[in-house]
């Protein structure tokens, strides 16, 4: 909101005409990010990863079209585009599916995937207005190893587009799996949960057993700032839910405010 404010304010200043401020501030009324696999500016909001203000506004990395940063070209979220930060990677195979939260929805024209420059794939919505959270499985054309995935939202009727980066491990290796549920929300640290692989690096490294770490669908309570996947079940207020899509949770998402997310009982 802040950086429409000052462009608004910018552009009037150097005589654009106002029909072009409304539209490059039109676009506040959009908002979204890639919450899983948890793209960098998700892992700031969980506390994975020490950043500034972008971890209290993941939806929020919003610049013109066309860019290629992590950080959409905003000195505010620049530690987005730090890649000599020990961003956690996530594991995945050769095909990974990437789930955007929108916390504000607008026509879309595309969205696109790129990896080193090179577009990788491209979903067109024909400026369709879509739901509260958007899927897509990517092929990562036979790509192995740690890869930054560069995921696009492009707006239909605005100049701007939303941008996440997301830190691969295609065909294992990561050091980010999804992080377990608690009573409380617990972020992704780069520590295994139980019963799966160590990362290659430490290889020996023996499996942490405390009581408070079980996986997201064993029936825990629902807690903020955790990843859910689809089927994970949760209790609210002494009613069960079940996941009906993956997403990572904020504060104000519970499950009965969130039907899009959450299905009752």
């Amino acid at each position: 909101m802040e950086f429409k404010r000052k462009l608004a304010a910018v552009l009037a200043g150097v005589g654009v005409t106002p029909f072009l401020v409304v539209l490059a501030a039109g676009s506040a009324s959009a908002h979204g990010y890639v919450s899983s696999p948890p793209s960098r500016q998700a892992f700031c909001a969980q506390g994975a990863v020490p950043c500034g203000n972008i971890k209290y506004e993941p939806q929020s990395v919003e610049g013109p079209k066309g860019l290629t940063s992590c950080d959409a070209g905003l000195s505010q979220f620049s530690e987005l585009n730090d890649d000599s930060r020990d961003w956690p990677t996530t594991n995945v195979s050769g095909k990974a599916t990437f789930n955007w939260t929108l916390t504000a929805r607008h026509a879309t024209a595309t969205w696109q995937y790129f990896i080193g420059g090179q577009k990788i794939a491209e979903f067109n919505d024909g400026n369709k207005i879509p739901g509260a959270t958007v899927s897509h499985s990517v092929d990562l054309g036979g790509r192995t190893g740690k890869q930054k995935v560069l995921a696009v939202w492009n707006i239909g009727d605005t100049p701007m587009a939303f941008y996440s980066c997301i830190d691969l491990q295609v065909g294992g290796g990561g050091t980010n799996p999804e992080p377990p549920t608690s009573s409380k929300p617990q972020p992704p640290t780069t520590t295994q949960p139980p019963g799966t692989t160590p990362p290659s690096s430490s290889p020996s490294a023996p499996k942490p057993t405390t009581t408070t770490q079980k996986p997201p669908s064993g029936g825990g309570e629902w807690a903020p700032n955790t990843p859910y996947k689809t089927g994970d079940q949760v209790t609210y207020s002494g009613a069960t839910y079940k996941c009906i899509q993956g997403h990572t949770t904020l504060p104000g998402w519970e499950p009965s405010a969130t039907p899009a997310l959450w299905q009752r009982l």
